[in-house]
């Protein structure tokens, strides 16, 4: 099963919101606020690659206030 690990730049006083959104999502295995250059880091994991990237661009990638994000493709686990 393909994973990949998201990082949002989120819009100031939203992370909350775009946190409990990220949680609604099935292919969501994991989210977390962090600090740093980035607001969110999101584990995902999909039955396959084509729906991993649906995954990341149509519902990650989608939501309100998401300003940018940053994939990272595991290749080993």
């Amino acid at each position: 099963m393909p994973i990949a690990f998201v990082l949002l730049t989120v819009e100031p006083g939203k992370e909350e919101e775009v946190l409990a959104k990220l949680k609604e999502i099935p292919e969501v295995e994991e989210a977390h606020r962090v600090y740093g250059v980035y607001d969110t880091i999101v584990k995902v994991n999909a039955p396959s690659p084509e729906k991993l990237k649906d995954t990341i661009t149509w519902k990650i990638r989608k939501i309100e206030n998401v300003k940018s994000t940053l994939t990272m493709l595991v290749v080993e686990q």
